[in-house]
Order: structure tokens, then sequence, then C-alpha cells
């Protein structure tokens, strides 16, 4: 049980992180509202601004904060993260004004850009063989987080607008003092290294690692694949409600459904995928379902059709850790934070973009005066995208089973 304390440490952290945006959805536009007097579609653009700067944030602070903690450690790190982000949301809390809260969101972005962190903490722990069913765990926490988030702070809503940042509050002061009680430092001094603001900087960080041979395609693969998935929480709930006519109820439980299923899909199945089908194969596997999941998306005009795809859009997430384990053993033990740091950037990187083109995409398709009405477009370019990302990786040298 003590050998196990850590890793859940590592798992609610991981799940704080996902649910920083998710649990303070509901009460956005009602807060947004609420400081500025300002319409419901002014308060909507203000949201769209706030959720760029966390996901920027998050972007320019991945690599920092991986590669401070392969020279400082990954217990201080982490810990002082949750500490600034328990008194963040008391502020936000607190807010009386926008930009306070774009100052809130600013800095939360940063202290939630500690997933590069939990996931070089697993691999600190693992052995190779190991690496990709640990990621999985990771994942798993961002699908637990993406489920919890809306759902909990939809439940705190119903006590005021800011009773979701309390919550967030509290949830984070609680983790520190486990991780604080129970976590140990991995980084040892012979993984130890000085740090580099060459590697810190974000696209510093990516050419330094993209040196490495082998690794360029790879990361253009995970990039491609951040994309595109990016499209399901950019348009989902425009999609289903134009398409579908779906209440907000019913778009939370299709969310919810999905990443109940991204959850188990990469908590569960991803150690048995691999051994099945080795780690290019389960990348491919992946990939592909997704390509036809999004196709299916993209032309579909049944709602609940739509959820009985949930199940194989939910397996689509066999690949990501797969591809995850491929590039951590082909970098070194000390390299792991840097690695995981540049990840998270790409994340974060499309997390930013992808929703200007998606949400482009789908207005363009969607309007009255379209020459062709496909509200499913968007799905049917991440589909593309995901067609060029496998092409990418078949190309790519054959180096891990």
């Amino acid at each position: 049980m003590r050998s196990k304390l850590p890793v859940l440490f590592i798992f609610v952290t991981v799940v704080l992180d996902a649910m920083g945006i998710g649990l303070i959805m509901p009460v956005m536009p009602d807060l947004i509202r609420e400081v500025t007097g300002e319409a419901l579609g002014d308060a909507a653009v203000w949201g769209g601004v706030l959720a760029a700067a966390f996901a920027l944030m998050q972007f320019l602070f991945g690599p920092v904060i991986g590669n401070l903690s392969d020279r400082f450690g990954r217990r201080p790190v982490l810990l002082v993260s949750l500490a600034v982000m328990a008194l963040d949301y008391v502020v936000m809390a607190l807010a009386g004004s926008i930009w306070l809260l774009f100052l809130g969101r600013v800095v939360g972005g940063i202290t939630a850009a500690t997933h590069a962190t939990a996931s070089a903490y697993m691999a600190d722990i693992s052995h190779p063989d190991e690496k990709a069913r640990n990621f999985g765990l990771i994942g798993a926490a961002f699908g637990v987080g993406f489920v919890l988030g809306p759902a909990l702070g939809g439940v705190l809503a119903e006590f005021g607008t800011r009773a979701p940042f309390w919550g967030a509050a509290a949830l984070a002061a609680l983790n520190f003092v486990l991780g604080y009680i129970v976590f140990r430092e991995t980084v040892t001094d012979a993984i130890r290294r000085p740090f580099d603001w060459r590697r810190a900087n974000p696209l510093g960080a990516l050419l330094s690692v993209t040196k490495l041979p082998g690794l360029a395609a790879l990361l253009l693969v995970y990039f491609i694949y951040q994309v595109a998935t990016a499209v399901y929480p950019a348009i989902w709930s425009y999609f289903t409600a134009e398409r579908f006519d779906w209440s907000p109820g019913m778009i939370g439980v299709s969310l919810a459904a999905f990443g109940l299923g991204f959850a188990i899909v990469q908590g569960a199945l991803v150690a048995p995928s691999i051994r099945r089908f080795g780690h290019r194969g389960t990348v491919a596997l992946g990939l592909g379902i997704e390509v036809a999941t999004l196709s299916l998306l993209g032309v579909i005009t049944s709602g609940a059709v739509v959820l009985a795809l949930v199940p194989l859009a939910a397996l689509g997430a066999l690949g990501m850790p797969a591809l995850q384990g491929i590039m951590s053993r082909r970098v070194d033990d000390n390299a792991q934070g840097e690695l995981q740091g540049v990840l998270t950037s790409l994340t974060s990187l499309a997390t930013v973009l992808s929703p200007l083109v998606m949400t482009q995409t789908f207005a363009h398709f969607s309007r009255p005066d379209a020459p062709l009405y496909l509200p499913g477009a968007p799905f049917l370019l991440s589909a593309g995208l995901l067609i060029l990302g496998l092409m990418v990786f078949f190309r790519s040298k054959r180096r891990v089973a």
C-alpha cells in the first residue's frame, strides 16, 4: 500500500490538471457576466480569451517545469505547483474584475503544466516494458478529470458562481498534504542535470529533442493526433445541438460517457493491446480506429447512432500511450522530463490552435447559406489529418516492436 500511495498522488495530480477547465466551465458564462455586466455573446468572447490564455501558458511552461524537475526533482516541483494552484483558485473565487480572472487563468495554466513532471515520475519508476502501461494510467487520470470536472462543477454551481473555485482550491490543498506525506524523490544525482533555458524554451526544447534519431517524425505524429482529436471539446456542444438538437444535459451525458470510456481504455486495455500487437501495432490500431470514428461522425445524422459510437471512439485512445512508450524508450533517463515537457507543450499548442480551425470550419459548413450543409465537416477534416499522421508513422524508422 505504501508503494502505491505516491502513484495515487500522481494520479490525483493529473486529475486536478485535467479538471482545471471543466470544473469551472458550468459557471463561466454567469461569472463573466457578473464581473463585466456584458451580454452573453461578449461573455463568450471573454471565455475564449481565458481558455486560450490557460492553454498558452501550458504550452510555454510545460518544458520549463519538466526541465526544473530534471534539475531540482519531481517532489518540490509538484508540491510548489499544487500550493500555488490552491492559492490561485482562492484568488479567482474572490475576483471582482475580468482582469483578475484573466490573471488567475494565466497562473492556473502554469500550475497545471505539471503533466510532464507526473509523466517523468512514472518513467522514473517504470521498467522499459512497463512505461506504456504506466503512461496509460496517466491518460486514465486525464479521462477521469475530464468526466469529474464538468460534473462536479455543475453540482457546486448550485451553491453559486464562486463555489467551484472554492472546491478546486480545497482539492488542490488536500492533494498537497497527501503528496507532502507520501511522495518521495526519484531524481538521483546519477540522472540529475543542470537547468538550461535553451532546453526549457518550448521551441528550444523541441529542437533539442528532435535531434535524437527517429524522434522528429514521432513528435509530428503526436502533434497531428492532438490537433485532430481536439475537435471533440472544440465543437461537440455546437455540433450535437445543431445536428441532433440535443439539450445541454444530453451533451453533458455524452461527454461524460466518452471520458469514462477514455479512462477505461487507457487504464485497462493499453497493456493487453501492446502484448498482443506490439507498440507499433497498437499505435496503428488506435489511429485507425480514430479515423473510422471521425469519418462516421462527419456524415452521421442519428443521435442514437452517435451514442452507440462512444465505445469505438474511446478505443481510439489506445494509440497515444504506446507512442509515448516508443519515444520514452528512445531518450536517456536524464531526459525524460524534457521529453514529457515537449509532449505537454505540443498538446497545449494543439489546444490553442485546433479550436480556432475547427470552430471556423463548423461555422462555414453549418450556416444557412453554406454551399454544402455539413456540420460534421470538422470531424472529416480531423480524419484527414490522422490519415496523414498514419502515413508519417508508417514511414518512420521501425526501431521498436
